[in-house]
């Protein structure tokens, strides 16, 4: 039951990032719920408990807390982590630049490179099971000495331990899929639908109807994606048990059949997704009857090749399956580099754009990135384990007396290429920030001198402590090069895939390239051992940070920082990633809006992220609702960070629309201190705002922050530098709640 008190108004806040309390979010000790259920919900204060702190009078204030679909379940938050590439690869093309994406282009690349991150996870179970354990392992004395739960697989012959050790990888690649599927059902199909979802996965407009309903398109890629999946599986386990290789006509056969339906669910990525559930049965059934098939014979045929020698070296086809993966990513991010890069120049913007307009391929180049790292780190770490801790490598070899364990070359290559990336990185990040220092500093000045015209003597050293927090506030504006540096690094990364091919690792590149002595080759073996190192330190951490999330609830709210600003976006990429919690937060804000509106006016209050999820939420209100409903925004990242990297669904073009939908009425509280929030229409002197009409000059209102440098008469301290929080405790957020209300009525 909806207990309101009557009042005039209402404002209702939605909090930003990281899961902060109902309590925190009214600024009250007391609190009761008053609407949604644990997951999200909508809370006030208790009946004669008071009123929330920064109340405006007549106005009834209501909170929105949706941190815990993000930050709630344990286990759903450590779990996450596991799905990190998934996530980042379905992040890329919400990055595109403005203008409809002709053809489907760069959805189609986009999710092609995801379909090779699923195909990379299998491939690193398998690389795991069957390679290192069943093919490598096993057979050598010194690997299965001392440890009796691997040596009972050495009375297999090699097929029938594959084939057991095979089911190791499906059982990895359920277990994503019931993740997936488990964590959305608080976050999807919240409410019904007056659309249909989006024909094909398109992603046009944040207004267009049913934009937030990605159930089908989900659904069609999360069975595509584990028939590849399969498919991956079934092609690694026939090249390693077929005996003799493929001279026997009924493994060709399987074996062809088996790629076919690789290539099949291929062509389904690249298709646009069908509009009916019929339509998608039609081209789901084939491929799940198929790989099905396929499967069982596999197994079946892994079993019965008793006959097949004990494994020696590495598991065939392996090493040339997972080079096959890596060149495909190589090419397709190069492709998709090209594509993004051609379609920014065509695009009319008066800005420069952010990232040169490659955040796609950037995000892209990070998504595989991050996989390679996850896959370098279990290989390497396994093998590292079960030769007893003598790290192969071919100028360094392992003793006879135990296996010889070596992962693919691809993953030595990886392991160069993230050494490369982190330092490379760091010295961009370092030489950025040096660079810039100046400007920034510049800038502070400038705004010090206009806000403190006249500062005592004794307030000089809390003058310089403002100024340089104001200098630091814009170190975000300055790392681009760095992403742009990530991205050239990534793809030489990638290049490596050359040397991949025909199995040269970086130490026997070296090898050859020094001549003589072989120094080189030493330097260049100790130099990949060492980006394994750090590369594994690196996912050791996160994976500590994911055993913290499940036990710490503080731990937790940090890892939902990531998440939250990661799966705000449909998944309409990768079907494995984290479920989008906007699916619900959007449609149940604007449900709740419209109740209320039709009895008071209403006035949506976001900060930091919760400033983007308002304007979500406005642009899905119809016309009718809009009337009575204005916007107020602070500490917003919406143009510093929204419009630069989302331009095609959060740009100028975009927030002058959403003025022009709520009649202007709307103001946007920012501070220079602020290292998130900003101007949502900033301009310089004399020069109406960009992207909107005059009325956009009324939005914006700049807040000193401190509000003064010298110690109030009934005060002990300085007023202190709030920076992005908070906002609602200052007179100036209750004047533009009073105004708003007005122009509500």
């Amino acid at each position: 039951m909806d207990r309101r008190p009557p009042r005039d108004a209402v404002e209702l806040r939605v909090h930003g990032i990281s899961g902060v309390t109902a309590e925190r979010i009214l600024d009250h000790p007391n609190v009761v719920r008053v609407a949604g259920d644990t997951h999200a919900g909508f809370f006030r204060p208790r009946p004669g408990s008071g009123v929330a702190g920064g109340a405006t009078a007549g106005v009834a204030v209501e909170a929105y807390r949706w941190g815990s679909l993000t930050a709630g379940a344990a286990v759903r938050t450590a779990s996450m982590l596991l799905l990190l590439p998934f996530m980042l690869s379905n992040l890329a093309i919400w990055l595109r630049p403005p203008g409809p994406d002709r053809w489907g282009l760069l959805s189609t690349l986009c999710r092609l490179l995801a379909g090779t991150l699923t195909a990379t996870f299998v491939l690193t179970i398998v690389g795991v099971t069957l390679d290192l354990i069943g093919w490598q392992c096993v057979p050598y004395p010194g690997c299965r000495a001392s440890r009796p739960y691997l040596a009972w697989l050495y009375a297999l012959p090699s097929g029938p331990r594959l084939a057991l050790l095979s089911v190791v990888p499906l059982l990895a690649l359920r277990g994503v899929w019931v993740i997936g599927t488990r964590s959305a059902r608080a976050f999807e199909g919240f409410g019904p639908s007056s659309a249909q979802p989006p024909t094909g996965g398109r992603t046009e407009s944040l207004a267009d109807a049913g934009f937030w309903h990605d159930e089908h398109t989900t659904g069609w890629l999360r069975q595509v994606h584990v028939a590849l999946g399969l498919g991956t599986v079934n092609v690694a386990l026939l090249a390693g048990a077929s005996p003799g290789g493929f001279g026997v006509p009924g493994h060709v056969v399987l074996f062809g059949l088996a790629v076919g339906l690789l290539v099949f669910g291929v062509v389904l990525l690249a298709l646009p997704v069908p509009a009916s559930p019929a339509g998608a049965r039609r081209f789901l059934r084939p491929l799940w009857v198929g790989t099905a098939g396929v499967s069982v014979l596999c197994l079946g045929s892994a079993t019965l090749a008793g006959a097949a020698p004990s494994g020696s070296g590495k598991l065939p086809g392996y090493e040339g399956i997972a080079a096959g993966v890596v060149a495909v990513q190589g090419v397709l991010l190069v492709v998709l580099t090209v594509v993004t890069y051609a379609r920014q120049r065509g695009a009319h913007s008066d800005e420069r754009p952010f990232l040169r307009g490659l955040g796609t391929p950037i995000m892209a180049a990070s998504a595989v990135s991050v996989g390679a790292a996850f896959t370098a780190t279990l290989v390497y770490r396994l093998a590292d384990a079960l030769d007893h801790g003598d790290i192969p490598d071919p100028i360094r070899p392992n003793p006879p007396i135990v296996g010889p364990l070596e992962p693919p070359v691809a993953y030595w290559w990886a392991a160069l290429a993230g050494l490369a990336a982190l330092l490379i990185g760091a010295a961009t990040t370092s030489g950025t920030l040096l660079l810039s220092r100046r400007r920034r500093r510049g800038l502070a000045a400038r705004i010090i001198e206009r806000d403190y015209p006249d500062v005592r003597a004794e307030d000089a050293h809390r003058l310089r402590l403002v100024q340089e927090t104001i200098a630091r506030a814009r170190v975000t504006e300055e790392l681009g090069p760095v992403l742009i540096a990530f991205l050239v690094i990534a793809s030489l990364g990638l290049a490596t895939v050359t040397f991949d091919v025909i199995g040269i690792g970086p130490a026997q590149l070296a090898a050859r390239l020094g001549g003589q002595g072989g120094a080189a080759a030493v330097f260049a073996a100790y130099v990949t051992d060492a980006g394994v190192w750090v590369i594994s330190l690196l996912v050791i951490c996160l994976l500590i940070l994911g055993f913290r999330a499940y036990r710490s609830p503080q731990s937790r709210r940090v890892v939902a920082i990531l998440w939250d600003l990661g799966t705000f976006w449909p998944r309409t990429v990768h079907p494995l990633a984290p479920p989008c919690y906007a699916a619900r937060a959007v449609p149940e804000l604007a449900k709740r809006i419209t109740g209320l509106a039709a009895h008071e006016p209403v006035v949506l209050s976001g900060h930091s992220h919760g400033s983007v999820l308002a304007v979500a939420t406005i642009l899905q209100l119809p016309p009718s609702v809009l009337a009575r409903v204005s916007l107020l925004t602070y500490g917003s990242p919406l143009r510093r960070t929204y419009a630069r990297l989302y331009p095609a669904y959060l740009g100028p073009q975009t927030l002058g629309d959403l003025g022009e939908r709520v009649g202007w009425r709307w103001r946007n509280l920012w501070r220079d201190t602020d290292p998130i929030g900003g101007p949502i229409f900033p301009r310089a002197a004399d020069t109406p705002p960009s992207g909107a009409g005059p009325a956009a000059g009324d939005v914006d209102i700049r807040l000193r922050d401190p509000r003064s440098l010298t110690i109030d008469p009934a005060d002990t301290v300085p007023p202190p530098i709030e920076r992005h929080w908070p906002y609602h405790t200052q007179a100036a957020y209750q004047v533009a709640v009073r105004e708003l209300t007005e122009r509500s009525r």
